[in-house]
């Protein structure tokens, strides 16, 4: 009876196993160089909103950011290290209330974790040189893709072409 226990711990830890999701951090990101700074160096450089969303992972309320209806040409960049992150032509409205992008503008620029929090499972977005929390992706973006990038208006800085 114990052997029997013991095959049927094995067979499920090795089906548990299986179906986790690859490290999608790890190859991506080893070619951004990291910046590492300290709480206290963020809290001075960010706004109180930016650092709210980038450093404790927190969300700005729904349709409160001026990104989410800006249809400039240009990029969006990190809000805190400046790195670019999507091209206004991969931009589309969601109607979620945040700006959503389909694709990022170089896959190493972002960084992808497994959020548990509040009882779900979703894909948190990060800033691969800072490791900001942007937002999250989704499975049910547009065409070309089919992602959805939610990404907090506070998390962004945007350049418009030509200036």
């Amino acid at each position: 009876m114990k052997k029997l226990i013991v095959l049927i711990a094995m067979v499920l830890s090795f089906g548990s196993c299986a179906q986790q999701k690859p490290e999608k951090t790890a190859s991506k990101t080893s070619s951004i160089e990291k910046i590492e700074k300290s709480e206290a160096e963020w809290k001075k450089e960010l706004t109180e909103m930016e650092y709210y969303v980038l450093r404790e992972k927190g969300t700005e309320r729904a349709f409160t950011s001026e990104l989410n209806d800006n249809k400039k040409e240009g990029i969006y960049s990190c809000a805190a290290c400046q790195l670019p992150l999507f091209e206004s032509s991969t931009k589309f409205k969601s109607g979620t209330g945040w700006p959503s992008f389909y694709e990022p503008i170089n896959e190493v620029n972002v960084a992808e974790e497994d959020d548990l929090a509040y009882g779900m499972v979703r894909t948190e977005v990060l800033c691969a040189r800072c490791d900001g929390h942007l937002g999250h992706v989704f499975p049910d973006g547009p065409k070309p893709t089919g992602l959805r990038y939610c990404i907090n208006g506070a998390a962004l800085k945007f350049e418009e072409k030509g200036k």
